[in-house]
């Protein structure tokens, strides 16, 4: 069943809209993250306003407290953006079918109901080379050792802006900026593809920066420690700037990761975010994990970095609810909510629609589980947390 035919499953929840309109959420301490992705796939629900406003409500009643909704995916905005569409990387103005302004309305009705609404940077410094943004700015681009541009990454074929060049720092800056600034969002997001894939970095500016602090040319060897580290660095360096700016702007704003696993992160996207934790760039952390069975599952929740990252700030474990082409069981999702629950860990899905419309139960068996998982208080019990661990260096 789609989203679209759940509308008066929806509508039934919209009928329930409180009367305090502008009540601020409550973030009770400490926070059991219960959160929600957002995706380009999920728009032509947002993009509806009655829709959107029941999907909220829904979402309120099942006991979520965070949805994290796409604004920057494909090279180009989902908000009316000065900023792409004035450097003319996009030639319109996303909008709903109301032509209202979905990201502004999504962000007012999840306050209404008490939930924080984070935009997310879904793509990060990833473009697809059909781009107007890749194509125009062609010596942004970063490339591997034997020239190629591009990657196979779940979005398909994609290119990489260059993170360690000055102007796409500023591009990405300004983009962040712009969204904070424009909705005073609780806060922003960023994920997985604020990165880059350790093969990358063999373009002359690049080439130019390491030769320039090292004295040294770039490793053949993508898999190098020593060139893994020295661009892992650079991408911490310009998060912690990025960071700053965003608390200048918006004091108190929330800076949520959602990584992979960190000894995938970092040494196959030179994501460090294991530092990111621990120099106080990040308030909270989601960990991509989308294993396919409890038992590659459990084992990763209970990781050092894990259980450190816990004693600093909310932690959560990603969980796949499905997908079009291979749905996820209610059963399965159960299992990890609850693995997570054991150790004092939150939960967010992804993505919106396979929560109740592409799993192998009908959408009402399915919402009924998840108010079963959610429903009640959003405070993690206190599980006894180890010493924090001694510093360590990163990994070979």
């Amino acid at each position: 069943m789609g989203l679209v035919k759940l509308l008066p499953l929806l509508l039934a929840a919209a009928l329930q809209w409180p009367q305090q309109v502008g009540a601020q959420p409550a973030n009770p301490q400490p926070l059991e993250l219960r959160g929600v992705w957002l995706t380009a796939n999920d728009m032509p629900v947002l993009r509806d306003r009655t829709l959107m406003q029941a999907t909220v409500n829904q979402l309120a009643d099942l006991g979520f407290n965070r949805l994290y909704a796409v604004v920057w995916n494909g090279g180009m905005a989902y908000y009316p953006s000065q900023v792409s569409e004035g450097r003319q990387y996009q030639n319109f103005t996303y909008r709903g079918l109301q032509g209202q302004d979905v990201i502004g309305e999504l962000i007012t009705a999840g306050r209404s109901r008490g939930l924080v609404v984070l935009p997310w940077f879904e793509f990060g410094f990833m473009a697809p080379p059909d781009s107007e943004l890749a194509q125009r700015q062609r010596n942004w681009l970063t490339h591997k050792r034997d020239g190629s541009y591009t990657s196979i990454s779940a979005a398909g074929e994609v290119a990489w802006l260059n993170p360690f060049r000055p102007e796409v720092q500023q591009l990405i800056s300004e983009l962040v900026l712009e969204v904070v600034n424009q909705y005073g969002a609780e806060g922003i997001q960023f994920d997985d593809h604020m990165s880059l894939p350790r093969e990358f970095g063999y373009d002359p500016f690049t080439v130019g920066l390491y030769r320039k602090d090292t004295g040294r040319e770039p490793p053949a060897n993508a898999e190098d420690p020593a060139w893994v580290k020295w661009r892992a660095d650079r991408m911490t360096a310009f998060m912690g700037q990025l960071a700053q700016a965003v608390r200048q702007a918006r004091p108190g704003a929330i800076i949520s990761i959602s990584p992979n696993y960190y000894d995938f992160a970092y040494k196959l996207q030179l994501q460090d975010w294991r530092s990111w934790v621990q120099q106080g760039m990040a308030d909270e952390l989601l960990i991509q994990i989308y294993r396919p069975d409890l038992e590659s599952y459990r084992p990763q929740l209970g990781k050092p970095e894990v259980r450190e990252a816990q004693q600093r700030i909310p932690v959560a474990i990603a969980v796949m609810s499905g997908q079009r082409n291979r749905p996820v069981s209610m059963e399965l999702i159960r299992q990890k909510v609850e693995a997570n629950r054991a150790q004092g860990l939150g939960v967010a899905f992804f993505y919106l629609e396979s929560l109740w419309s592409l799993g192998p139960e009908p959408a009402a068996e399915r919402i009924s589980a998840l108010e079963g998982l959610l429903g009640g208080a959003t405070t993690v019990p206190q599980l006894p947390l180890p010493a924090p661990p001694p510093p360590i260096a990163p990994p070979p």
